[in-house]
């Protein structure tokens, strides 16, 4: 028979394993918490990857009408000159002011300020690709000159091509005709409040 000193010394010993145990269970289960957390976290960068993602194939849309009226000289612009504002094409001729970034400040600001938004075009020319998809494009149209009017250098920034072709008689290359150059910047905003922005540079001849 087990004397009462052995009971005592086994109960001890069962009350240590006991304890021990409960230390690895509350190991595992702040492990498990973590793990969540992190599938969690790593889930949700997903996804609002995959929205940036989106919405920068969606922007797209606002350069490919920009570029195709540029060409056409339809609406917005509807044959206007380059040479003066344009406000209801969302157009400027001259360089918009921009953050760190090279952001417009009119596509940061939504407001009527001095640059915001409405002071340099004007909403209705958002574009929604579908009703219930959430996005909105909105984009700013800038010639890259300091002055209104006629562009030209050094007042404008000018684009030329590498010299083309030459003469019958002499090999002398021709240089193309200088362009004066646009931009077009374009904030696209959707689902979660996820913003994308893009920017590209364009010539047309004057």
């Amino acid at each position: 028979m087990m004397n009462r000193s052995q009971f005592a010394s086994a109960v001890r010993q069962r009350g240590v394993v006991l304890i021990f145990a409960l230390i690895v269970l509350l190991i595992l289960a702040i492990g498990a918490v973590a793990l969540l957390r992190s599938v969690n976290s790593s889930l949700l960068s997903a996804g609002n990857l995959a929205f940036h993602r989106d919405l920068v194939n969606q922007g797209e849309q606002a350069v490919a009408v920009v570029m195709t009226e540029f060409k056409t000289g339809g609406p917005p612009l509807s044959g206007a000159p380059t040479t003066n504002d344009f406000p209801a094409a969302n157009y400027k001729s001259t360089v918009l002011p921009t953050n760190a970034q090279g952001v417009p400040l009119a596509l940061l600001d939504d407001t009527a300020g001095p640059n915001g938004f409405l002071s340099v075009g004007s909403a209705a020319n958002d574009i929604v690709p579908t009703a219930n998809s959430q996005v909105t494009i909105r984009y700013v149209i800038d010639r890259l000159c300091t002055n209104t009017g006629t562009a030209g250098s050094p007042n404008c920034v000018q684009s030329t091509g590498l010299p083309t072709g030459g003469t019958a008689n002499r090999n002398t290359a021709v240089a193309p005709p200088s362009a004066t150059v646009y931009r077009v910047s374009v904030r696209v905003t959707g689902p979660r409040n996820t913003q994308a922005f893009l920017q590209t540079t364009f010539t047309k001849p004057d």
